[in-house]
């Protein structure tokens, strides 16, 4: 881990800092990206967790009912993405914005609407294909197929968006109910994603982004970099040992972000600790972003996995250790930190292993199992929770979960040549 730290060898944009001269010339695809995964903030589990409380008292839910009401629709979602995602690879990135920041809102509109149990698992699985799902699955697929060299500073940039969201999104919904009741602030989020739709399309205005996508995936083929299709990488042996620790961060920190209040209960912290807490979770995350680009543009996406899961095994711990309210904002920050290495490593891997030529299909696909791992975790950790275990039980589990995850991803080896 320290070699791969401190090796000596040329990254490829020069330096391991941000190029001004990088940033000015990539502003608005970039900050695309950034608008693309703000945006899917509507449907992440820390936006909707928010209503939570709510959410529950006017359907009389325990906290694994909600969590399987979540799961269930969160799991359709998953479903969905593995053909919905494909069509970043065919249709244009104005046509696939339009379609999905169109529905989320619709979506956002409905659930002011919802009624029962049934409507909500609905409306979650809307929100979680039209948010988490397509439009971060939009904003991350742009970045990783129209950069090479400078890919994991362009995912760092646009995964901002992400941490921006998780960063305003507790004051907003706080500031929101304040003035008005559940159902109208989901009405509000409907009104504003619409306000987006025309920023995010102006920003891609008069770019050719279609020729640019077919001059990067030609200079690929040249040097005898191939094009592997989703059929190609689901019989890759390589992809599913690198499962288990690409999906860990998905899983451990959407339960617990989702059981936020029972944590705080648990802990003896208070609701307004927790929600401070979310500060230190969102500079940590921009901290993490801002480190983990420079380093898969030097070191590349495959040899930071060694080291992919350390900040959340420790956030783990924290949680399974700390008593203390100092512990909150520790707890929230390595999670944080897990969060911003994992977005960046996560959105570079694929393009590096399989190529950019169907990267919108194959991220589709494990974005759909990313998903689905975050649909099991509120119900599983809500059905445990039911059962009497302990939160530091289930941490103390997810902490050793992630040192085996680990070992098992260092077996995985570079995908086989395809055959002519």
């Amino acid at each position: 881990m320290l070699r791969l730290l401190f090796a000596s060898q040329e990254p490829a944009y020069g330096d391991c800092m941000f190029s001004l001269a990088f940033l000015r010339s990539n502003a608005r695809l970039i900050g695309f990206g950034f608008a693309l995964c703000f945006m899917a903030s509507a449907g992440q589990t820390y936006f909707i967790s928010s209503f939570g409380g709510e959410i529950r008292t006017a359907f009389g839910l325990s906290h694994g009912d909600f969590g399987t009401v979540y799961a269930v629709g969160t799991l359709g979602s998953a479903a969905t993405l593995v053909w919905l995602g494909r069509i970043v690879d065919t249709m244009s990135v104005a046509r696939t914005v339009i379609l999905t920041l169109v529905v989320l809102a619709l979506v956002s509109v409905f659930m002011g609407f919802t009624w029962g149990a049934a409507s909500l698992a609905v409306a979650v699985y809307g929100l979680r294909l039209m948010g988490q799902g397509m439009a971060m699955h939009i904003g991350v697929t742009a970045m990783a197929r129209f950069f090479v060299a400078e890919r994991g500073r362009a995912l760092s940039i646009a995964s901002l968006g992400g941490a921006v969201g998780a960063a305003l999104s507790p004051l907003y919904i706080v500031a929101l109910l304040t003035v008005v009741g559940w159902r109208e602030a989901w009405w509000i989020t409907a009104a504003l994603v619409l306000l987006s739709l025309p920023l995010s399309l102006l920003l891609i205005r008069g770019e050719n982004l279609g020729a640019r996508a077919k001059e990067i995936a030609s200079s690929q083929a040249e040097q005898g970099g191939a094009q592997y299709k989703v059929g190609d990488v689901i019989r890759d042996p390589g992809m599913w040992l690198r499962m288990p620790v690409l999906l860990a961060p998905s899983f451990i920190s959407t339960g617990f972000v989702f059981h936020q209040v029972h944590v705080a209960q648990a802990k003896g912290w208070s609701i307004d600790l927790m929600a401070g807490s979310f500060t230190a979770y969102a500079v940590a995350s921009v901290v993490g972003l801002m480190i983990s680009g420079p380093l898969v543009d030097r070191f590349s996406a495959k040899q930071l996995m060694p080291i992919y899961l350390v900040p959340l095994a420790l956030c783990c711990l924290a949680l399974f250790y700390g008593g203390d309210p100092v512990w909150a904002p520790v707890y929230m920050a390595l999670m944080g930190a897990g969060t911003g290495l994992s977005a960046v490593v996560r959105g570079a891997l694929w393009a590096e292993l399989y190529g950019i030529a169907h990267v919108g299909a194959i991220r589709s696909f494990s974005t759909a199992l990313m998903v689905f791992s975050s649909g099991m975790a509120p119900a599983v950790m809500g059905i445990a929770l039911d059962f009497g275990f302990l939160i530091e039980g289930i941490a103390l589990t997810c902490a050793i979960y992630c040192v085996f995850a680990t070992f098992v991803g260092r077996l995985a080896k570079p995908p086989r040549p395809l055959e002519a």
